[in-house]
């Protein structure tokens, strides 16, 4: 997911690099072709998310690349990795950022479930590895720090203060939507792969509980 969305930036004005990192992408994509999620009904499910940010990451004006994923259940069912559209001054704003882009999925992804009838009645958690992030979402005194970010990010905190989402901290190992903020060493990738629920089918069980 990365790296398509990474791609995607110079779609415009492509380099022979940015090609053969392309042709890269289709062959890890011919060779996964047998992997999918499996999803099995569980009445005791409950919504998650996770979100994170490379700081930074881009070489070429500073922005860092937000990542979220969501599960419900047993495997993950909705993620993203998006590159931010300011530049921020700390990882902490970075994954502020993050965190209030991954929000807004939250609460239209509790909307989906609704109309599914899985009505969540308890907050979303949410799980982020800063700790600073999290108390500038709980703290308004926070206004130093985060005066100078947009408006539009800080109804993370209307949020919280309505229960529809609870930011928890996790440990960075910990932290799933770390392959969707930047490139991976081989071992990192393969472990996070499988824990968002990606795997060979013939590994897969029953999808589906009749």
């Amino acid at each position: 997911m990365y790296a398509a969305s990474l791609l995607s930036r110079f779609m415009t004005s492509p380099t022979k690099k940015h090609m053969g990192v392309a042709r890269r992408v289709l062959r890890y994509v011919q060779g996964t072709l047998n992997y999918g999620i499996e999803y099995v009904k569980d009445r005791s499910a409950i919504h998650i998310g996770f979100c994170d940010a490379n700081w930074a990451g881009s070489e070429d004006d500073s922005r860092s690349t937000s990542g979220y994923a969501f599960s419900f259940g047993s495997g993950t069912f909705s993620w993203a990795s998006v590159k931010q559209n300011t530049v921020a001054l700390s990882t902490a704003e970075a994954e502020y950022v993050s965190a209030s882009e991954a929000t807004a999925q939250a609460i239209w992804l509790r909307f989906v479930l609704d109309d599914f009838g899985e009505m969540q009645t308890e907050a979303t958690p949410l799980f982020c590895d800063n700790m600073s992030t999290i108390s500038m979402a709980k703290n308004p005194g926070f206004h130093q720090k985060t005066r100078h970010i947009n408006r539009r990010y800080h109804f993370i905190r209307e949020a919280l203060q309505e229960e529809v989402i609870n930011m928890k901290f996790c440990k960075c190992e910990e932290q799933l939507a770390d392959i969707f903020t930047k490139a991976l060493p081989k071992d990192r990738f393969s472990q996070l792969r499988l824990k968002l629920g990606v795997k060979p089918v013939s590994s897969l069980g029953q999808a589906v509980e009749n």
